[in-house]
């Protein structure tokens, strides 16, 4: 559990505070006051396995450690956008949809969305962010998805 959540917690807190100083440059060097991608952004890759109001979907990703460290991320990017706001950051948490891949197939199920379509869905959300979107959960087609 430790490993998890120091790659899917931990690791995005540190890049956030490295990357800081260079965040409030581009977001000060941008015109306009405007919260959006264009500007400045932290963009945390999250799950619905971290959703602590969607209890069911434990039967087909019981994996505790992951799902932990997941809505650990969500709070993380929570606190992010208070935090970072001041500064014209936006953050984040987007989910990438059931895609796939090599481990989305692991649990011999067929998952439904294929990688171009989930990257083209995340560009065109990401596209479209603005002030009202900052600090929220959502997904690769743009709902807002429970914490």
């Amino acid at each position: 559990m430790t490993e998890i959540y120091t790659t899917n917690t931990i690791g995005p807190l540190l890049m956030g505070q490295a990357f800081l100083p260079l965040l409030k440059k581009a977001a000060q060097g941008s015109p306009g006051s405007a919260l959006s991608c264009s500007k400045a952004a932290i963009i945390n890759i999250s799950s619905t396995g971290g959703c602590i109001t969607s209890p069911g979907i434990f039967d087909l990703m019981p994996v505790i450690s992951y799902r932990c460290s997941k809505t650990a991320l969500n709070m993380l990017t929570k606190c992010q956008s208070l935090g970072y706001r001041e500064h014209g950051i936006l953050c984040v948490a987007l989910q990438p949809g059931w895609v796939q891949t090599e481990l989305g197939s692991s649990g011999g199920y067929q998952p439904p969305v294929t990688v171009d379509a989930s990257v083209q869905g995340m560009l065109k959300v990401l596209s479209s962010l603005s002030e009202k979107d900052t600090g929220t959960f959502l997904d690769w087609e743009g709902n807002v998805l429970p914490w």
